[in-house]
């Protein structure tokens, strides 16, 4: 599923930002507990230098009772065998809490009167935990504002700049290189925004020479093409007619009128087409459907009777719409032609007709395989190319449909085509 690439990029901001968060998060209180204890550990030898400095020289044996019942941060204990200094985390029951608080302890041999004894110094680190935690809820805090507000004018940020890009995207959208409006690209203070318009620009120029170009060749061709059909055809007719023209020869002269009407008919389509790209046929009305086709219907049953092909009717639906008559009435007869052309034979064909309020339906019987829904509209394409058809009438029905903003559409199921109108 596609993505659009402001959310795209967002979401890689979003990938980004949670990866940084959780890998400094744990850093930042790593590193910050780290330096703590290194302070704590300072405080703790600052202690013992204050000690050795100003009271070791001063106090006597005697004394260290008294100086431990006024020290509670350190105290002079009992030797108990350091050698060097000694720092480490360890445990005291806190009487008021009625519970067990981390410390971090100093013990360091020492000398009062010649006799060897240990100073103990000690930092509850209670304070220290509340600290860190503190701390990690700010950063924690900082960090989310910081998120959110690079979140917030991400977007922002990105709607403005994206604002001419999504634009010009609306305007090629909505181009169609049939009609004579033309998309116009305002400037831009950005230069590829710029760049890609005036690229376009020139694209769509060119495009449009090409296409009218084409369209002015087909048009000149199909009607240069008409004098030399109808007399092509008109001295046919005459040979057929000769009574010198032996069984064979008729034959073959009949197989060339065939091939002639089928050139015949394709030089008409291709004239239609132009005429439609050319927008001549403005003209619009208010009708029935169900009258175009009840009108058409007589015609189309007998053509189905020739191929033992059954058509079933329901036109509940009045369905009035707005639009040129003839080419509604083309976009009916080429849907009836298309379901009985390419029905079955056997007569066991079938065609149903259904009619709601702003739906025509056209069901019929044929190919046991679903029709190519990439190229089921495109002049001259055929589903089998031993067809007898052009294959440009599903192209005027899809040309009539989108000039009349018609939604038309293929299915296919249970082994039956269904092609329906929505108007």
């Amino acid at each position: 599923m596609s993505k659009k690439l402001l959310h795209k990029t967002q979401q890689v901001y979003l990938v980004f930002s949670v990866a940084i968060f959780i890998v400094v998060a744990p850093l930042f209180y790593f590193f910050s507990q780290k330096f703590y204890i290194e302070n704590t550990d300072e405080t703790l030898i600052l202690y013992k230098t204050e000690f050795i400095q100003n009271s070791i020289s001063k106090l006597k044996e005697n004394d260290i009772a008294v100086w431990n019942s006024y020290n509670t941060r350190t105290q002079i204990q009992e030797s108990i065998g350091l050698k060097t200094d000694s720092l480490f985390y360890t445990t005291y029951f806190n009487q008021v809490e009625q519970e067990n608080e981390p410390y971090r302890e100093l013990n360091s041999p020492i000398r009062i009167q010649g006799k060897l004894y240990t100073f103990s110094a000690r930092v509850n680190l209670v304070e220290s935990e509340d600290l860190m935690t503190s701390i990690a809820l700010l950063f924690f805090i900082l960090i989310l504002l910081m998120l959110l507000g690079l979140f917030i004018i991400t977007k922002k940020l990105s709607l403005s700049l994206w604002k001419p890009f999504y634009k010009t995207l609306r305007q090629i959208e909505d181009f169609e290189i049939n009609k004579k409006s033309q998309p116009q690209f305002s400037a831009t203070k950005i230069e590829e925004f710029n760049r890609l318009n005036k690229s376009i620009e020139n694209l769509i120029q060119k495009n449009i020479v090409i296409y009218e170009n084409q369209r002015e060749f087909v048009e000149n061709a199909a009607h240069e093409l008409q004098t030399p059909i109808a007399v092509f055809k008109a001295k046919i007719d005459t040979l057929i007619n000769r009574s010198d023209v032996t069984q064979g020869q008729s034959g073959i002269l009949s197989s060339i009128i065939k091939s002639i009407a089928r050139l015949d008919r394709l030089n008409k389509n291709l004239l239609f087409l132009s005429k439609i790209d050319k927008n001549q046929f403005s003209e619009t009305h208010t009708f029935s459907i169900k009258e175009l086709i009840e009108n058409q219907l007589d015609f189309f049953t007998e053509q189905a009777k020739q191929k033992n092909i059954k058509i079933k009717t329901n036109l509940k639906g009045v369905c009035s719409i707005n639009s040129n008559i003839g080419l509604t009435e083309i976009l009916i007869s080429n849907l009836f032609l298309n379901a009985i052309r390419h029905n079955v034979k056997n007569g066991e064909g079938e065609v149903n007709i259904s009619l709601s309020e702003q739906k025509l339906e056209i069901t019929n019987t044929g190919s046991l395989e679903e029709l190519s829904q990439k190229k089921l509209f495109n002049r001259f394409s055929k589903s089998n190319s031993s067809e007898q058809g052009n294959g440009l009438g599903l192209a005027i029905i899809k040309k009539i449909a989108d000039l009349n903003n018609w939604e038309i559409s293929y299915s296919f199921s249970d082994n039956l085509h269904f092609f329906s109108v929505r108007f």
